[in-house]
């Protein structure tokens, strides 16, 4: 038995996807969050951050901070603001 027989299975999560496919290059997660008419997306690679749990508790850390921006933002005609599109982009490092 090795050790990816006997570690707990990670499941996907809302907004946290986890993608372990074998034939693939990328391992990780995807954190995908909706609110406003925007989506924003970021992907955590098991082999950036040193494997699944250190790739999902930066994951999670990120959803927290993102969550608490769009959640106490001000809303233009029911949209996120560009001031605050702007934000969580610079939150998740994306242009």
């Amino acid at each position: 038995m090795n050790a990816l027989e006997t570690a707990p299975a990670m499941k996907s999560k809302r907004n946290l996807t986890r993608f372990t496919y074998e034939n693939t290059a990328f391992q990780g997660w995807r954190l995908c969050l909706s609110r406003g008419g925007v989506t924003f997306t970021k992907y955590f690679s098991d082999k950036h951050y040193g494997g699944g749990r250190k790739a999902l508790d930066a994951a999670e850390d990120t959803l927290e901070q993102l969550k608490g921006l769009l959640d106490g933002s001000k809303k233009v005609n029911g949209r996120l603001s560009n001031v605050t599109v702007k934000k969580a982009e610079k939150l998740l490092g994306t242009p």
